[in-house]
């Protein structure tokens, strides 16, 4: 990843900026052959065969660690922030959620808390940019405001330019910090009251998709604000089309008009893990829109990317669609806050724990 710090808004939105490496083709062979080997049928552990192959092909750029798959401290990054458009009451709950959430991750109490404990994640929160910032200070939080939440786009645009371009570059910083202290798997989580509304209008003008195909009813709005909900998405792309044109599709003009801070955040440290190499493990819609612009920007990230479940929202599956995606899990969840990945982490290190110590069929002097 280029480390110039003060870049021009379109250099972090250029695959030239983040240099992620191209996975190497050919060691897919020997992966095939490594698992083809072992004692069982050909095929006969299914969708984890395939999540070995990804896990080992991602981690093969790493010759050192010669043919093993190491699930070095998973780190789960939630990104909060609030969002304008909230302000249109159609969320269950009123922006301040976001912040009062935020104080419930740090206090231990949410299902992302149980769920890192169970399975040993680190976790790691960060304020991209709520109504106010948290009035303790937590070693478990990280301050990359960019805002007291985004601007209401259905009337204009969510940030500035100079925001979406930092947006990019704080969530990199936080990516590459994690891996500094050792991380090699990065999940994502976000919180912020209306986000699923943001995430909604990324996939609308990204896809070039109606507000219809794109709009669900997040953590459960009533039939009244779903309807207005999908009302200012429309209103929204429209106003952005005819701005913008053609260039509405771009994932810079995107993420600045319709976009979330902490969405922005994650399409950064989406980018930053690739670059350097790592696995990193997709939650559910609104986290996915987020590896959408990120490999609309570096169509290589695509290759680091694992996808942990398909929620209950129901752009979700038209989404990992886009991005040809299979997920692991499929749970009827929609609660956001990372909490699908964290529930995959499990059948990656039993991937992890079949390719390394399985026997072979000549190790364990089977003949077929």
């Amino acid at each position: 990843m280029n480390s110039q710090s003060n870049t021009s808004s379109s250099s972090v939105f250029d695959a030239h900026y983040w240099a992620i490496p191209a996975l190497d083709e050919a060691l897919l062979a020997n992966i095939d052959t490594t698992i083809a080997n072992k004692t069982k049928p050909l095929g006969a552990l299914g969708q984890l065969e395939n999540l070995a192959r990804q896990l080992a092909h991602i981690q093969g750029i790493d010759k050192q660690q010669g043919n093993k798959i190491l699930l070095k401290q998973p780190t789960m990054l939630i990104f909060a922030a609030d969002h304008g458009i909230a302000q249109n009451g159609i969320s269950i709950a009123p922006p301040d959620v976001t912040g009062q959430m935020v104080l419930n991750f740090l206090a231990g109490g949410a299902a992302i808390n149980c769920f890192c404990r169970t399975f040993d994640w680190h976790l790691q929160v960060i304020d991209a940019g709520m109504l106010q910032p948290a009035p303790i200070q937590h070693a478990m939080l990280l301050n990359k405001r960019l805002g007291e939440g985004t601007d209401d786009f259905s009337q204009a645009p969510a940030m500035s330019a100079q925001q979406a371009q930092q947006a990019l570059v704080y969530g990199a910083q936080v990516a590459q910090q994690a891996i500094k202290q050792g991380s090699n798997l990065l999940a994502f989580g976000e919180m912020g009251i209306g986000n699923t509304s943001s995430a909604s209008a990324l996939l609308s003008l990204l896809g070039d998709f109606a507000p219809e195909l794109t709009t669900g009813k997040g953590t459960g709005i009533n039939e009244q604000q779903f309807v207005k909900k999908m009302q200012l998405i429309d209103q929204a792309i429209n106003r952005v089309k005819t701005h913008h044109g053609d260039s509405a599709q771009h994932p810079a003009i995107a993420l600045m008009e319709v976009g979330g801070f902490e969405i922005g955040q994650i399409v950064g440290a989406m980018l930053a893990t690739a670059a350097a190499g790592k696995t990193l493990l997709v939650d559910g819609f609104i986290v996915t829109v987020a590896a959408l612009i990120a490999t609309k920007i570096a169509p290589r990230s695509r290759g680091y990317m694992l996808f942990a479940h398909t929620s209950a929202e129901q752009a979700h599956e038209l989404v990992l669609s886009q991005l040809e995606a299979q997920p692991l899990l499929s749970l009827g969840m929609r609660l956001g806050e990372g909490t699908g990945a964290a529930l995959a982490l499990p059948l990656l290190q039993a991937a992890a724990s079949f390719y390394n110590d399985m026997a072979t069929f000549a190790s364990a002097q089977v003949k077929v």
